[in-house]
């Protein structure tokens, strides 16, 4: 075969491979438990080679998974060499420091057969509802408190099911049926993924994946480095101010450009947490080079070829590379900003720059309901523990408005509401976009959501509250605003905490306003249209058009004459 068609028939194989992990995250996705799986899509898949490479990963995810499963595998591997795995094998652990940073995040890891021999591994790592412990909060002090510690174990040996690991499990976790369920799920959708690879080994000729792993990674650095290469050498530094829990944290970054390198060095950052806001060190690299690939090789497919150009150092002492025992179970509040972090430093230095701070942080309702938090309430009393996903909004374009109420950078969905009412004791009483949260800007930020939740009957619950930016909403670019800032109160005004476990006493509710993206450029130059736009939209009110934007609208139409006359005003 011509070197020509080799090229074509590798490009042809590696389509199929992320075909085949595509359709292993869909398999679990339908037959997964809880919501976080089924309707968030809170998880990642990818297949590896032989050495743990990850070659491919499915299209549904999100970074801060898949970009540590691809990690994850090593410790697999080293711990359980693939040529002593057996047909049937299915390994498991939610390690924070081997896998995706807290313990919620499980991990399966399956190897695959063909003709007797080993040829490589499918793995996924998926977020379960709940792993015992203090529970999905920031409230614990050491990672003991935090839930079940997986270590990396046989969930089936040659076939067998690990009963022991099952009962232990299901002894230790609120809500048994849900998180024993995805945990099969998961394991049955790597099953699916296994099978697949055989099957296109099979129809493509082959009986080993080494020529078209190098293919892939070797193809994927060189377009990585290309991308690097065409930035300018030198040091650039950007710091993120967020509100941590027991005081503020900055994220200090220096990304380096060399000419076939980019390294993130976040010495300066603030020291750990007494609090389980930590990140490991694993977690971190995650959302950071997620970040560096959304500015400078978005389109370069992520494997570890197209990974290994990007480095990320951060000091032992820092809260972005914690030890044991810190806590961590909310490592996502502070992951989630590093991408606007490295996003800040590269501004200055791609063409065009780069979008404005987003929300970023996911802001997830955990509620939890029962005996333990009813007090005196005399009504019906149900245990449940549960979580509801939502998204603020996403920071302006340099040349677009920011998105509403969208995942960046985690990617993961909103839940439905009627997805969450039917398995959880709780009624929305309203989730909507929140009028004027979206930073102003000659491109408008993305508008977050107002949400508030209360229980059936008047019923008391418990919040588990992870929220950023009540202190520190995401700030704007060239001149563009910030969004508004994070709101957590009950429905009859008191205002809570942003973070920490409380309470939501009976017959009062818990409401939620989500933080808007920043803005990007002048206010003044945005266009008219849109600003008319944003108001019959009602993302904007009538006095926020004229305030902000020097936009003067009467009955709905733009007053051009009175329009050119504030803003010449104001700019004067």
């Amino acid at each position: 075969m011509s070197e020509a068609l080799t090229r074509i028939h590798n490009n042809v194989m590696w389509n199929r491979l992320i075909a085949v992990v595509e359709e292993e995250a869909q398999a679990l996705i339908r037959t997964a438990f809880s919501t976080s799986v089924r309707e968030a899509g809170d998880l990642a898949a990818a297949v590896f080679d032989r050495q743990g490479r990850m070659l491919a990963q499915a299209i549904t995810g999100t970074p801060g998974h898949i970009n540590s499963v691809a990690e994850c595998v090593k410790h697999f591997l080293a711990k359980h060499p693939i040529d002593t795995m057996v047909r049937g094998d299915v390994l498991i652990t939610n390690d924070p420091w081997l896998a995706s940073g807290h313990h919620n995040d499980v991990t399966i890891v399956t190897p695959f057969f063909f003709e007797g021999r080993a040829v490589g591994l499918v793995a996924n790592t998926c977020h379960v509802v709940d792993i015992g412990g203090r529970g999905f909060t920031p409230d614990s002090r050491q990672i003991y408190e935090e839930g079940l510690d997986i270590p990396i174990l046989h969930l089936y040996r040659a076939g067998e099911l690990n009963e022991t690991l099952i009962e232990i499990i299901r002894m230790n976790v609120r809500e048994a049926n849900q998180v024993v369920g995805d945990i099969f799920a998961f394991a049955g959708g790597n099953e699916v993924g296994a099978q697949r690879m055989v099957d296109m080994m099979i129809e493509f000729g082959i009986d080993d994946l080494g020529d078209l792993a190098d293919f892939i990674i070797d193809s994927s650095r060189a377009a990585t480095i290309k991308r690097i290469a065409e930035l300018p050498n030198g040091t650039y530094h950007n710091s993120v101010t967020m509100d941590g829990y027991e005081h503020p944290i900055t994220l200090q970054a220096a990304v380096t450009v060399s000419d076939d390198t980019i390294l993130v060095d976040y010495a300066g950052t603030s020291k750990p947490s007494t609090y389980g806001i930590n990140v490991v060190l694993n977690y971190t690299k995650a959302y950071t080079t997620y970040g560096i690939k959304c500015a400078v090789a978005p389109d370069i497919p992520n494997n570890a070829g197209s990974m290994e150009p990007l480095q990320v150092i951060a000091p032992e002492d820092c809260i972005l590379n914690v030890q044991r025992p810190a806590p961590v179970a909310l490592r996502h509040i502070i992951g989630h900003l590093l991408p606007d972090t490295v996003l800040g430093a590269l501004h200055p230095v791609l063409p065009g720059g780069t979008l404005a701070e987003s929300s970023s942080a996911l802001a997830n309702l955990q509620l939890r309901g029962g005996s333990s938090v009813a007090g005196e309430y005399e009504g019906t009393i149900v245990e449940f523990e549960m979580m509801h996903f939502n998204n603020g909004g996403m920071g302006a374009r340099p040349t677009k408005d920011g998105l509403s109420a969208t995942g960046f950078p985690n990617g993961v969905r909103g839940v439905p509401v009627e997805a969450t009412e039917a398995i959880a004791p709780v009624v929305f009483l309203r989730k909507e976009l929140r009028r004027d949260s979206g930073g102003a800007g000659k491109f408008r930020g993305g508008l977050g959501q107002d949400i508030e939740v209360m229980g059936i009957d008047g019923m008391p619950f418990d919040v588990l509250a992870q929220y950023e930016k009540v202190n520190n909403p995401a700030l704007g670019r060239n001149g563009g605003g910030a969004g508004l800032p994070t709101r957590v109160e009950l429905g009859s005004g008191t205002v809570l905490r942003g973070k920490g476990q409380q309470s939501i006493p009976p017959g009062d509710s818990f409401y939620l306003g989500l933080p808007g993206g920043g803005g990007h450029g002048d206010p003044y130059d945005r266009d008219l249209a849109a600003v008319a736009d944003d108001v019959a939209g009602d993302y904007i009110t009538v006095e926020s058009a004229q305030e902000t934007y020097g936009v003067v609208i009467v009955d709905g139409v733009v007053d051009e004459k009175a329009t050119a006359h504030l803003r010449a005003s104001r700019r004067g």
